[in-house]
């Protein structure tokens, strides 16, 4: 049996073959963005590919800054909005189990739009990001310390780079 998931009821599934994604609009403030449901699709595979992951399955939950605030204060003890959270199904340092689900990823509209804004880039691009970052959370990356970071931002630019997106974390006036 899977663990309680911030997804809550599933309205969309991508078939494409290893690979189910579900998103979850919960803000109407998504509408803004036309393809952020194609946009989180095709990061997530793009990803999927790089990591060369084997079948799986996990819901995008695209929502607002109060819901990922709550969650975010719930799961992390913090209360503040972020950007992107990650619900890994199996715990850090534990081994996946047999089941092709590997959490969800939530992700807050006005964050992702104030930050997209601050650093110069399209929303779709952020979006994209924030996806493929969170994806890779649910494999077990992060960034705690520098060496984790670095290796995770390698991987982030070189999947983003297969999706034509910028370099996310080169400076404002280096990107193209």
């Amino acid at each position: 049996m899977r663990a309680a998931s911030p997804a809550g009821a599933r309205q969309r599934r991508n078939q494409t073959p290893g690979m189910q994604i579900e998103v979850v609009v919960r803000s109407a403030r998504w509408r803004k963005v036309p393809n952020a449901q194609t946009i989180v699709k095709a990061a997530i595979l793009a990803a999927a590919k790089a990591v060369s992951t084997r079948p799986a399955e996990l819901a995008i939950v695209l929502h607002d800054d109060s819901a990922i605030r709550a969650l975010n204060r719930q799961w992390r003890g913090q209360n503040a909005p972020t950007n992107v959270l990650s619900f890994p199904a199996a715990p850090p340092g534990k081994r996946r189990s047999a089941s092709p689900y590997i959490g969800d990823i939530v992700i807050a509209f006005q964050t992702t739009a104030r930050e997209a804004v601050a650093e110069g880039k399209p929303i779709g691009h952020h979006l994209a990001h924030l996806a493929v970052h969170g994806f890779l959370h649910l494999l077990g990356y992060d960034h705690e310390v520098e060496r984790d970071a670095a290796a995770m931002e390698r991987l982030e630019r070189r999947i983003l780079r297969h999706l034509a997106i910028p370099d996310p974390y080169a400076p404002r006036d280096a990107r193209s």
